[in-house]
């Protein structure tokens, strides 16, 4: 029987060996915030090109959750982990478990080696623009042992998105860059905006070295630019826009192009103590 999934990091489980890749990346986040891990798998009938030999489908599911509990206490070894096994859509299924969960998992299917072809309605993109908690999304190939990357706007999902990142560089351990980027055609009198937010966490974290850097360009190129460099990066669902399934340009272009692991911040509440 599956364990509860409130509260933990849930990761979706595809049949790919590379799907395995984003499960050591789960348990390894898992690790950090002191979570339990649950593995979850889901299967389509209605997408089945044909029936599936007596029992097949049902023992295959079990032998790749065993697999990936295998995978993840290999990376985690004190990471408790459960597993389940649901019929339906992946991304559904990893859609309601985000409603109990501290953190929902899954590959991006090779989008970010391909950019050429991305569709719409990916199951990454779809769970990042959907999830109601912080979406995870793994790539296939390691990430180098670079800063935690964030990128802050002055909005208040990225004061969220801020405060975020530097738990996360506290529990791992790393460095943190905070970049903003002003767009090039647009008059900036707030110069010293990024480093005043990051003092004040800084005083809250004073074991993570962070950085600052506000430059002029795209943000979106800028920030896959710094990405490709960086362990993990951390990006807000969208800036202020009124529509929450909806994710702005530069988390789009992250969360397509970046070649490092990618966390969408969602559903954690603005950080509206922080002030501007």
């Amino acid at each position: 029987m599956a364990a509860p999934s409130h509260g933990a990091v849930v990761v979706g489980v595809g049949r790919s060996a590379k799907d395995l890749t984003v499960v050591r990346t789960a348990a390894g986040e898992a690790a950090a915030h002191d979570r339990p891990l649950h593995l979850l798998h889901a299967f389509n009938w209605a997408a089945s090109t044909g029936p599936a030999p007596a029992g097949g489908t049902r023992v295959d599911a079990e032998n790749l959750l065993e697999k990936a509990g295998q995978v993840a206490a290999d990376a985690a070894p004190d990471v408790p982990v459960s597993g389940e096994i649901v019929e339906g859509s992946p991304v559904e299924a990893l859609l309601r478990a985000a409603d109990a969960a501290f953190l929902v998992a899954l590959g991006d299917g090779g989008m970010a080696s391909c950019p050429t072809c991305v569709p719409a309605d990916a199951p990454a993109v779809e769970l990042a623009s959907r999830a109601g908690c912080p979406v995870l999304v793994g790539r296939t190939e390691a990430a180098p042992p670079g800063p935690l990357l964030v990128g802050y706007d002055g909005s208040p999902g990225s004061r969220a998105t801020l405060r975020y990142a530097f738990d996360c560089a506290e529990r791992r351990g790393a460095r943190l860059l905070a970049v903003r980027v002003v767009e090039t055609d647009r008059h900036d009198g707030d110069d010293g905006l990024l480093e005043e937010a990051v003092n004040r966490h800084a005083v809250r974290h004073p074991r993570v070295a962070a950085a600052c850097q506000t430059v002029r360009g795209d943000p979106g190129a800028v920030l896959l630019d710094r990405s490709r460099s960086a362990q993990l990066a951390v990006v807000g669902a969208r800036g202020d826009g009124p529509v929450r399934s909806t994710l702005g340009a530069v988390s789009q272009a992250l969360l397509y192009h970046s070649p490092a692991p990618l966390i969408v911040v969602r559903g954690v509440g603005d950080d509206a103590g922080d002030g501007p």
